[in-house]
């Protein structure tokens, strides 16, 4: 896997995520039903995972990565 590629496409979603702290929601490029608790013990949605094939040609293990790396980082800011 081409880690520095994934991480700048982490990197990407994250700048067009907006966090509403006061209503517990996200704002992401993609569309979701996540909250707070959805992001720390889900899987990547169906949504997030079409995002990432479309938008920029990622295959199941990728994904995977990426949203690995996203929950992680969104999880943090939130807490």
């Amino acid at each position: 896997m081409d880690y520095k590629f994934l991480n700048k496409v982490v990197d990407q979603i994250l700048s067009e995520t907006r966090i509403d702290y006061d209503k517990e929601k996200l704002h992401t490029p993609f569309p979701n039903n996540l909250n707070k608790y959805l992001l720390i013990f889900g899987l990547p949605s169906s949504y997030f995972t079409q995002h990432c094939k479309e938008v920029y040609g990622l295959n199941y293990d990728e994904v995977n990565y990426v949203w690995d790396e996203y929950k992680n980082i969104i999880t943090n800011k939130i807490r």
